[in-house]
């Protein structure tokens, strides 16, 4: 074989020359280095590339772990954060109230890379390659010099104190302090590390512990760093905890060719169906049934049926079967040939599997009825000459099939054209040609028909000048193929197909194209609507908040959840961009904000259609809100090992989408309210100005008493009036509903009398004032009183909930 080298005219040391010896010089420079030696050189990909991002990262991967030691431990979290100054490093600290951890754990995980119970896991966790913590005690130790001070006290255990470095070399901790020690804390772990660092991004970290809080309401979170004058303290909302998440297996519409290869040669299964049910989630017999039947059309191709010939029809399967079975008497001939065709007339169309079994049995009658034996040669010879009339009827079933997919604008002649040529397919076919099962039976692939008649429909316009367009040609496709009948063909075992590749890709189609419940949610513990909007409420002070759970869908194998909540309006900053909260497995992501697909989606979401601000339509828009995602998954597709943002994954990026627009729904439901609500306030104010000089006008012109200007505006405005009338010690507050829509307002009389028993109304005192309180029910354009006594020396004062101010009118 000549080298590309000796075209280019040879080169660097011929025989004898200096390059004798070089490959095994060069071999012998080879070496492997551990994974701890690799994250050393590459600090960056972890997020320690700068003093103030590692400080950042650090607090990250310390918290991140905390909280997941705490949950999984059933225990609220309480977390201590600490940054102070020491000397030219800063120091790190940070506490939690989790479980602690064993003596001989304690090495492994804050000093080697690489080391967890969660890497593979089908399962919702924070951390999922054991790289974080180790990663931030390594950078400590080549910041500073100094190792990391761990110590930890297990429920009902003693406290240990340990200082270790990463052995980077070999990736092994390099312990120099194992002792016990005492600590207050009934259970906890605590780690130190000083490092290089500085609080350029004192904002990132505020962000960072301010954003977990929101998405981890049952979590309670104190940091104290220098330049503070009162710690950060973010109180947990709620006592419940995140659900439990158990573990998946993989879902079958997520798996890779190389992934589904590996599982097929790790399986005990002998079958497919079996490797199915025992190797995915989400499939049980039927399901597995399903996929092996889909596999079978692309393994075997479908078997094309067609119609039995009848009486009109040039064909007779009596007279074939009869010249093709020799030497068995005429009698018993002519009993096998009649057998087969009234097997073939019980069905409206028939494959060559039809005309197979439609020979056995007539054999099997026939043998049984005249003593003669009809082997396997006889038995072939019948089904070749039955299969050879069934097939005349092939050139007619095409055109009906091609005339029945396609327009009446057709003309015939073409119809009959490309039904022809897809015909001569067919009969053309040769058993070894790609994508045709066995030849003359007629079998075949979805992508080789997909071809027939794609160079059918060529042909066509070529000879016949009348054009058949894609959406044609899918149609005439589908025709085909429905007519078209899986085999029943055992499909090949495990072992078989483990190293067959191109089966494993037809069987992966065949997983992809089945329909399969999407993956369980049991291994996710998504935030939930409730706590995303009541994490939104704890931080933020705004008037309106809205949130989405979307169901599970699936990626990689990996179930996924995405969530979406909005704040708007309140105390949020109403000048520039909204703020972006995004999130993975409720940890936040503070970096790298351009690479999120999070935000890419964000910008390309036309948010003038949802009522806020977006100039030139793209983009991210503006206005006092806050847009939070949170994405929930067993395996979350970052950018990078650092963990900062989320891949551009199409499935992923469509359910936020969903997300985002589902919430945003409720906010321009709300944004449109207000501005009613506006426009009914500027009407009862430019109204409340006209109307009392025409009410004098009025009583001027007309000599009656002055009109209430309350009760007028009220009713113009179509009002809710709620109206005190007092007479002898009797007291009715008239509710007056001028609005076509029924109401059920919370009405509050707050009385400085003991009024007693009020029929329909609950009567609590507090404080010397007695307040009594209705829920009636007033529908649109009635009235309803609500009446109590009390003394004349009685004073009141109403209050009115469950009915905007803009709808309502008091005049008591």
């Amino acid at each position: 074989m000549t080298s590309f080298q000796s075209e280019l005219g040879g080169g660097g040391g011929g025989d004898g020359g200096d390059g004798d010896g070089i490959a095994e010089e060069l071999a012998g420079e080879q070496r492997a280095i551990s994974i701890a030696e690799f994250f050393e050189k590459n600090k960056h990909m972890l997020g320690f590339d700068s003093g103030a991002r590692g400080l950042v990262t650090a607090v990250k991967e310390a918290v991140d772990n905390a909280l997941d030691a705490t949950e999984e431990a059933g225990i609220l979290p309480d977390i201590y954060v600490e940054i102070e100054e020491a000397d030219d490093y800063y120091r790190l600290v940070v506490e939690d109230n989790g479980p602690g951890i064993t003596r001989e754990q304690v090495p492994k995980i804050f000093g080697k890379l690489l080391y967890g119970s969660r890497f593979g896991k089908r399962e919702q966790n924070r951390g999922q390659q054991g790289i974080g913590i180790s990663a931030a005690v390594m950078h400590s130790q080549l910041t500073s010099g100094k190792p990391a001070k761990i110590t930890s006290k297990p429920r009902g255990g003693e406290a240990r104190f340990f200082e270790l470095i990463v052995d980077t070399d070999a990736n092994e901790p390099e312990i120099d302090t194992d002792e016990p020690t005492t600590w207050e804390r009934p259970h906890g772990t605590r780690i130190e590390l000083e490092m290089e660092g500085n609080m350029r991004a004192r904002q990132q970290l505020h962000d960072y512990i301010e954003h977990t809080a929101v998405v981890n309401p049952h979590a309670r979170i104190e940091l104290r760093e220098p330049g503070l004058d009162e710690p950060l303290k973010f109180e947990r909302a709620t006592d419940q905890l995140p659900a439990e998440t158990e573990e998946i297996k993989p879902h079958p519409h997520g798996v890779e060719l190389g992934t589904l290869k590996k599982m097929l040669a790790a399986t005990d299964s002998y079958s497919i169906s079996g490797f199915l049910q025992g190797e995915f989630t989400r499939v049980g017999a039927t399901t597995a049934t399903n996929v092996v039947d889909a596999f079978r059309d692309r393994q075997f191709g479908r078997e094309m049926t067609w119609r039995v010939p009848g009486t009109t029809d040039d064909a007779d399967v009596v007279g074939a079967v009869v010249d093709a079975t020799a030497n068995k008497g005429a009698e018993a001939t002519e009993a096998f040939a009649e057998g087969v065709a009234d097997a073939l007339d019980d069905h409206e169309h028939v494959g060559y599997g039809d005309v197979a079994d439609a020979v056995d049995s007539a054999a099997e009658d026939v043998e049984a009825e005249y003593d003669v034996r009809l082997g396997s040669t006889v038995r072939e010879n019948a089904v070749a000459a039955a299969w050879g009339e069934v097939t005349t009827t092939r050139g007619s079933d095409c055109y009906r099939l091609v005339d029945e997919a396609t327009t009446t604008r057709k003309d015939d002649a073409a119809v009959d054209g490309l039904a022809r040529r897809i015909a001569d397919r067919f009969a053309d076919a040769d058993m070894d040609e790609p994508g045709v099962g066995d030849g003359a039976r007629d079998r075949v692939t979805r992508d080789t028909l997909s071809g027939w008649v794609a160079w059918a429909a060529q042909r066509t316009a070529e000879r016949d000048d009348e054009t058949f367009g894609e959406t044609a040609q899918e149609n005439v496709l589908e025709s085909f193929w429905e007519r078209a009948r899986t085999v029943d063909e055992e499909p090949p075992k495990v072992s078989a197909l483990a190293d067959d590749r191109d089966a494993i890709a037809r069987l992966l189609e065949a997983m992809r194209e089945t329909d399969i419940l999407s993956p369980p949610t049991d291994c996710l513990a998504p935030i939930t609507e409730e706590l995303v909007e009541a994490g939104l409420r704890k931080e933020y002070d705004a008037d309106f908040f809205a949130a989405c759970t979307r169901d599970a869908e699936v990626h990689g194998g990996d179930p996924f959840i995405v969530e979406a909540g909005i704040a708007y309006g309140g105390d949020l900053e109403s000048e520039g961009s909204v703020d972006i909260l995004r999130f993975a497995n409720r940890v936040p992501l503070v970096y790298q904000r351009g690479a999120c697909a999070t935000v890419d989606v964000i910008k390309n979401i036309n948010w003038r259609n949802y009522n806020l601000d977006q100039p030139g339509g793209s983009g991210i828009p503006n206005g006092p809100a806050v847009l939070m995602v949170h994405v929930a998954s067993t395996n979350v597709p970052f950018t990078s090992e650092s963990k900062d943002a989320v891949a551009n994954v199409p499935a992923i990026e469509d359910e936020i989408e969903l997300a985002l627009r589902e919430a945003a729904r409720e906010l321009k439901t709300y944004l449109n309210k207000q501005q009613s609500l506006r426009e009914r306030r500027q009407k009862r104010d430019t109204l409340a100005e006209i109307l009392p000089e025409m009410a004098d006008k009025l009583t001027e012109v007309t000599g009656r008493e002055p009109l209430d200007i309350e009760d007028s505006l009220a009713r113009i405005m179509n009002n809710v009036l709620v109206e005190r009338r007092r007479e002898n010690g009797h007291v009715s507050l008239v509710v007056e509903n001028n609005d076509d829509t029924g109401v059920e307002p919370e009405i509050t009389d707050i009385c400085s009398v003991d009024p007693g028993e009020v029929e329909g109304a609950s009567v609590v005192e507090m404080d010397g004032e007695w307040f009594v309180r209705w829920n009636p029910s007033v529908p649109g354009g009635e009235t309803a009183e609500l009446v109590y006594d009390v003394g004349d020396d009685a004073e009141f004062d109403v209050a009115v909930e469950g009915i905007e101010d803009e709808k309502l009118t008091t005049n008591a």
